[in-house]
């Protein structure tokens, strides 16, 4: 099983980044899959989810408006357009997927959102 996070850099604020979770050795269409992101200093943040055919979307508070999750199970990935980007978006992301009990994660990628 492979969860494999792209996408991830540094831009100003106000900008804005699109990232991929590539997925393998399991049946990613399947699996309700998430982005949760990890700031310096600070504990696991739950971003955004996506149900297995993609017609529900659910968000935080802090990104709603500005981020946009979507999939695509026919190339095994999930993505996530963040625009208008802030500072305080600054984290790594991960990409998650869980069907219970099952549940695995990706090793993240660095957005850094700084001037």
């Amino acid at each position: 099983v492979q969860l494999v996070e792209s996408g991830g850099g540094m831009v100003q604020p106000g900008g804005s980044l699109r990232l991929s979770c590539a997925a393998s050795g399991f049946t990613f269409s399947n699996y309700d899959m998430s982005w949760v992101r990890q700031a310096p200093g600070k504990g696991p943040e739950w971003v955004s989810s996506i149900n297995t055919a993609g017609g529900t979307t659910y968000y935080a508070t802090s990104v709603e408006g500005r981020f946009t999750i979507s999939r695509d199970n026919a190339k095994n990935t999930l993505y996530l357009q963040m625009n208008s980007l802030k500072p305080e978006d600054t984290a790594v992301y991960y990409c998650n997927a869980n069907l219970f009990p099952m549940s695995y994660w990706g090793k993240g990628t660095l957005v850094t959102v700084s001037s």
